[in-house]
C-alpha cells in the first residue's frame, strides 16, 4: 500500500489518521495504518493541524463550546481583567471544577479595596488567516475521499494515482504552489442546537460533504460549529463556488440536494 500524499510504501506504518482532529470531537472519521505513512502522519500533526487548532479563531471556538483535546483539556483563554491586567481562563472537562481564572499579583490589591472587575474574553471570531487553514483543508479533503473508498482498495490505489490530485496532495504535504484560497461564511450559529428523536439536545461540532458541479468541479465542503469552509479539489479557485451559491440560493450543500 502506497500513502496517500508522498506515494512511498506505507505497509509497514501504524499511525491511524483522524480527517479531522480528535480536538474537534472526531473519533469516526479515520483512515487505517497504512493509508497515510508515518512520516506524513506526524508531519501533519505539528506542521498543518497545530497552526490550525492553535489559530485565535479554533482556540475562542473550542473554550467557549467546551470542546477538549484527546487528552480531556480545554485550550485556555487570554482576556483581560478589571481596567486593564491581563487574565488567563482555564475551563475544565473533568472534576469538580468548572474552571479556574489566573490573575496577576496587582488584583489582589485592586478588589480588597472594594474594587469591582469584569472579565473580559475574546468572543469566537469567523475571522481566518488563509494560511491557518489552507492546507489543513486541502489534506481533510484528500482524506475524506479516501475515506469514502476504503471499502474499494482500488479505489484508494487510484485515488494515490489520480495525477489530477496531484497539485493538491503536494500542496498538502510540502506547501508547493500558491496559496489555495478558501471560501469561508457562516451557515448557522455556533452554539446552534438540535433535538433528537429522543429528545435529546446536541450541537454539530463538524460536518463535510463533496459538491460536484456541472462544470466539473469537485469542491469538499466542511463545517465547524457552524462556520462553512470550502476548497476546490482540482485547482486553487473558488469563483466556482460562488457562482453555484448564486444559482443555488445561497444554500449550503450540506443542507441541499441529498442533504436537503
Amino acid at each position: 500500500m502506497l500513502c496517500l500524499f508522498c506515494k512511498k510504501d506505507a505497509q509497514g506504518s501504524r499511525s491511524v489518521e483522524h480527517v479531522v482532529p480528535e480536538s474537534l470531537g472526531n473519533t469516526t472519521m479515520t483512515l487505517p495504518a497504512g493509508t497515510v505513512c508515518d512520516a506524513c502522519n506526524n508531519y501533519f500533526a505539528v506542521k498543518v493541524e497545530k497552526p490550525f487548532l492553535e489559530s485565535p479563531s479554533i482556540v475562542a471556538l473550542r473554550f467557549h463550546q467546551a470542546i477538549p483535546s484527546k487528552k480531556r483539556r480545554i485550550p485556555p483563554l487570554e482576556g483581560a481583567f478589571g481596567p486593564d491586567l491581563p487574565v488567563t481562563v482555564y475551563r475544565h472537562a473533568d472534576g469538580p471544577l468548572g474552571g479556574v481564572i489566573s490573575v496577576p499579583w496587582e488584583a489582589m490589591s485592586y478588589l480588597p479595596n472594594g474594587g469591582k472587575a469584569v472579565i473580559n474574553l475574546p468572543a469566537a471570531s469567523d475571522e481566518w488567516r488563509v494560511e491557518e487553514v489552507s492546507r489543513f483543508m486541502a489534506k481533510a479533503a484528500l482524506e475524506s475521499l479516501a475515506a469514502r473508498l476504503l471499502d474499494n482498495p482500488v479505489g484508494v490505489h487510484s485515488l494515490v494515482a489520480d495525477a489530477q490530485l496531484d497539485p493538491i496532495r503536494d500542496y498538502a504535504r510540502y506547501g508547493k504552489g500558491k496559496l489555495w484560497p478558501i471560501h469561508s461564511r457562516r451557515i448557522y450559529e455556533a452554539d446552534k442546537s438540535w433535538v433528537l428523536s429522543t429528545g435529546e439536545t446536541v450541537q454539530r461540532v463538524w460536518e463535510s460533504d463533496f459538491l460536484h458541479t456541472s462544470r466539473g468541479e469537485v469542491y469538499y465542503v466542511l463545517a465547524v460549529f457552524g462556520l462553512e469552509l470550502v476548497i476546490n479539489l482540482l485547482g486553487p479557485v473558488v469563483q466556482g463556488y460562488q457562482t453555484w451559491l448564486a444559482e443555488n440560493r445561497g444554500m449550503s450543500p450540506l443542507y441541499h440536494g441529498k442533504n436537503a
